[in-house]
């Protein structure tokens, strides 16, 4: 589809007034790499929040959330905790505070909190180095592709030749996610943090406006009876049993033809044994989440705030800002496809491409004007992810390597022009990887399943137990991440056909954890604990629970007046309660857009009664 000239307009507009508050804000964050990194810790939690919230309303996960609210219905709501999506509970209720509590600016330096200083702790130094920055090349090249797929789909295209294209099919996705990676680049190096957190809260009102106006669009053009038409039976139902339980066979014969090939999508996503695959979510996700954040953005805002209770008020932030208004739009784009979805889908039935059918619904309901507006939106969303990672990345090159092993005594703005090297080095090896990627949901999975299950193991055991060391840090993360790389690469046939998963990087997440495990605890046993001052140091400043009796013991000696973390039992009370809190922000939104009015009032009464408990239980116990 080719855009009317207003919204074409409106587009650019936005591209350019981006692209001018970058350069404006530029000045404050090249003061020196604190302020570069993490506005000088002088932001505000609200705005990191919603900074952080806005960073992952990305486009590429977006198009993924529609696809799979569509296929799978309410039943959808448990995949993203593949990420997990209750990452943000477990950092709010406590992880956060812990984590800003070490004062550093990436989490690579933290390592010198947990580990001190000598070759343990500099290899687990680099290690961390390695991995933030596979995680966020992999994290770029899943956002190349999306935002080509979709500027691709309403864009004309750049390239013409037919005898070409077809030699070349996915070059104008990949020239239009080129020109749009070029414009986010250059606000995110030359302004920084603070760059990113401005743009990110006025592309957030702007995603949130796009999102009211698609759900209320979508609730005017689509009645209840014709949303029921095309939706099998237990499409609405949040529960499942052994297998995902829906038939879209029936369905397709009397709606829409072409909607029987949603049974195939699901046989080829490999989440047919519904009850199998969340129970590999729930076990994976709880040792994923209680990890503590990967080394990416969401970490760098937690370091970012000002103090420890506003790192987890920020966090709690993030569920509030991103859910409600996500899942609005993505109802809204939902209900607009299924219902019409043999007049506008174009993609192969065999090989799902469900990303292309968002623009058409867009341009077919939307007037001119108003469809600027939220293009500018979607670009938005894209934007704010891609321009949160950039900026993410810079900061483990230049002062995980650059500043502490190859010029520790440059002046700030030396390392700030590093910075502008190290984030133009990043996207360039993000886009080149991009333009071998043909499948968004591939690259999640393999982020979230293959690679965070190397990541996992070392990280979790870091938090809560004395004896682990830095060495036992870096053969874990070593182990894990050579598993999460090389078994892609055997492609061995067991892990596709067990446990009765068609899913290669969720079965591969169990094996992955155990050789990081193996590898975390002999690195560890084999040889000397960390020596009793870091530790001590450690247990004393970020104050954790779990296994620290014998450093307990020894601080209590030095310190009679120190008293243990004994929140314990009081943290998981609110996660659990946590967990449901989020649930309901997500599932609120669907059922206000499908017009179901008594599970609306029964999410939204959920909402009530478990944000008051949080806010008794959990806000007004915060402390630094």
């Amino acid at each position: 589809m080719n855009l009317h000239i207003i919204d074409l307009g409106i587009i650019i507009l936005y591209l350019v007034a981006t692209v001018f508050i970058g350069y404006w804000v530029s000045k404050r964050a090249s003061r020196n790499i604190q302020s570069y990194f993490l506005g000088g810790n002088s932001l505000p939690w609200y705005f990191l929040g919603i900074s952080n919230a806005s960073g992952m309303f990305d486009i590429a996960g977006t198009m993924l959330l529609v696809y799979w609210l569509s296929v799978y219905g309410l039943k959808s709501i448990w995949i993203p905790w593949l990420w997990p999506v209750f990452n943000q509970i477990f950092l709010m209720v406590y992880l956060s505070a812990w984590l800003r509590r070490s004062n550093v600016m990436t989490g690579a330096e933290w390592i010198k909190t947990r580990f001190g200083q000598g070759t343990a702790a500099n290899l687990s130094h680099i290690i961390v180095v390695v991995f933030a920055l596979v995680s966020v090349i992999g994290f770029l090249s899943y956002g190349f592709k999306g935002i080509g797929k979709f500027a691709s789909s309403f864009m004309p295209p750049i390239v013409t030749n037919a005898e070409y294209l077809a030699l070349h099919p996915q070059i104008n996705v990949n020239l239009y996610a080129l020109i749009l990676m070029a414009i986010t680049t250059f606000y995110v190096v030359k302004g920084g943090m603070f760059s990113v957190v401005i743009t990110e809260v006025i592309q957030y009102g702007i995603l949130t406006i796009s999102s009211i106006a698609i759900g209320i669009i979508a609730i005017n053009q689509v009645a209840p009876d014709a949303i029921n038409s095309v939706l099998p039976e237990g499409w609405k139902s949040m529960w499942f049993g052994r297998t995902v339980g829906l038939n879209w066979q029936d369905i397709s014969s009397a709606a829409s033809p072409k909607l029987h090939a949603f049974n195939e999508w699901i046989t080829k996503d490999g989440y047919e044994m519904f009850g199998l695959f969340f129970v590999m979510m729930l076990f994976k996700g709880i040792f994923v989440a209680a990890a503590g954040p990967a080394p990416n953005y969401d970490m760098q805002r937690v370091l970012a705030t000002r103090t420890p209770s506003e790192a987890a008020k920020m966090s709690s932030l993030v569920n509030v800002v991103l859910n409600p208004a996500r899942y609005f739009m993505i109802t809204g784009l939902t209900i607009l496809a299924l219902v019409n979805f043999d007049k506008l889908y174009t993609g192969s039935l065999t090989s799902p491409d469900f990303e292309s059918i968002l623009p058409e619904v867009l341009a077919t309901y939307v007037p001119v004007g108003l469809l600027g507006f939220l293009m500018a939106g979607l670009l938005a969303a894209f934007m704010s992810n891609f321009a949160a990672t950039v900026n993410a990345a810079p900061a483990y090159l230049v002062n995980d390597i650059y500043k502490r092993y190859i010029n520790p005594h440059a002046s700030e703005k030396r390392y700030v022009r590093m910075s502008y090297a190290a984030s133009l080095l990043i996207v360039v090896i993000g886009i080149t990887v991009g333009f071998f990627v043909t499948s968004i949901n591939e690259v999640v999975l393999w982020i979230t399943a293959a690679l965070w299950g190397g990541y996992t193991a070392p990280n979790l055991l870091k938090w809560y137990w004395w004896r682990f060391n830095g060495y036992g840090y870096f053969w874990g993360m070593v182990a894990g991440i050579a598993a999460a790389l090389i078994l892609p690469m055997l492609n061995l046939q067991i892990l596709h056909e067990w446990p009765l998963l068609n899913n290669f990087s969720m079965n591969a997440f169990p094996v992955i954890l155990i050789v990081s495990t193996i590898g975390s605890i002999l690195g560890a046993l084999l040889t000397k604990p960390e020596d009793d001052e870091t530790l001590m140091r450690f247990y004393k400043t970020v104050r954790p629970w779990g296994f620290w009796k014998p450093v307990h013991q020894k601080v209590v000696k030095e310190d009679p007046s120190f008293e243990a973390n004994r929140d314990f039992l009081k943290d998981m009370f609110n996660i659990i309660i946590g967990i449901a809190w989020q649930l309901s922000l997500m599932v609120f939104p669907i059922f206000l857009v499908l017009r179901e009015w008594t599970p609306f009032f029964i999410s939204t009464g959920i909402m009530i009664v478990t944000s008051v408990i949080l806010k008794f239980n959990w806000w007004n116990k915060l402390r630094d």
